[in-house]
């Protein structure tokens, strides 16, 4: 099962309290999962197709609840991918479909009754709704990504009115949603990991989120890791092409010139090189006689270095 199934049937099952919660919660699951369907004499019926078995049972329940209404459900093997099931609840005109939608704001009146592509104010009046219809539509059409692969969350809907009210509304908690184009389709989004954290702890999916906060922390111990492994391989090699290069050049002064007519400071510590050629800095300057520290030990290797470069430069003249 998906990472993005998994927060679905955990959100699914949280218990809510208060009916303008739940009808908050129900409008926004119609509104993304469902069809309005006009039959004879004008009378309206809803279609709500989900592949997603608590999703379901969810608004199984909450249409039951809120205006005992039974719906009938179907199910049907996705001919794509046939382990998977297409789930649809059948609500129709003799369930008072129009009175349903109109008590939900899916559907206004004025001129006829038109649809209402906004998300409805007087569904969202409390804190407590704004999170509930959050979740609906989270529920209806949202999707997140495998936290271990990447963090992207995205609410998919053809209505761009809608996209605009739902990134609002998500912004309102001071996150960075944002919209895309996809085809005939508007996708809300978010990339950000903490963002995505704050979004699942509004809608309740605290499993999911105790869950993303483990793996950014694994994530995060791991990258600290790897910098700092990498940061000694850098350093690490660096060290070994100094001594390379100090030792080639300490060899081509003895090939060339000999270290007796060096000074006894730097014929001392050209033989100290050549004889300890895995020694740091710091190893070759205490076993000096007497003992130098890390700077004059670096020191009289850059005057050999020179040495051997001015040798090198007469040897082309």
């Amino acid at each position: 099962m998906s990472f993005s199934s998994n927060v679905k049937n955990e959100i699914s099952k949280i218990y809510i309290e208060d009916t303008c919660c739940q009808k908050a919660e129900l409008s926004a699951l119609i509104k993304l999962t469902g069809t309005i369907q006009i039959a004879g004499n004008n009378e309206i019926g809803i279609r709500l197709t989900t592949e997603n078995a608590a999703i379901a049972r969810r608004i199984f329940s909450l249409l039951k609840t809120n205006y005992s209404i039974h719906t009938r459900v179907t199910m049907t093997k996705n001919r794509q991918f046939r382990r998977k099931y297409s789930y649809t609840l059948l609500i129709g005109a003799e369930n008072s479909s129009e009175k349903l939608l109109l008590s939900l704001g899916i559907l206004r009146t004025g001129t006829g009754i038109r649809i209402n592509n906004r998300i409805p104010k007087e569904i969202i009046t409390d804190d407590c709704c704004k999170k509930a219809y959050l979740r609906g539509v989270f529920l209806g059409g949202g999707s997140i990504s495998d936290p271990e692969k990447t963090y992207h969350i995205e609410i998919v809907t053809d209505n761009k009115p809608f996209a605009t009210d739902i990134m609002n509304l998500i912004n309102t908690y001071g996150l960075n949603a944002k919209i895309v184009k996809r085809k005939n389709s508007y996708v809300v989004y978010m990339k950000e990991s903490e963002n995505i954290v704050d979004f699942l702890n509004i809608i309740g999916a605290h499993n999911a989120l105790l869950n993303i906060e483990n793996i950014r922390i694994f994530k995060e111990m791991r990258n600290n890791v790897n910098r700092l492994v990498n940061c000694e391989t850098a350093n690490l090699s660096k060290t070994v092409n100094a001594a390379m290069r100090q030792i080639n050049n300490i060899q081509y002064i003895k090939d060339n010139m000999g270290l007796k007519k060096l000074p006894k400071s730097l014929r001392d510590m050209a033989e100290l090189r050549l004889l300890h050629r895995d020694y740091s800095l710091s190893e070759l300057g205490e076993v000096m006689n007497p003992p130098i520290g890390k700077s004059g030990v670096n020191h009289r290797l850059r005057r050999l270095d020179q040495i051997a470069e001015d040798l090198k430069n007469k040897s082309h003249l």
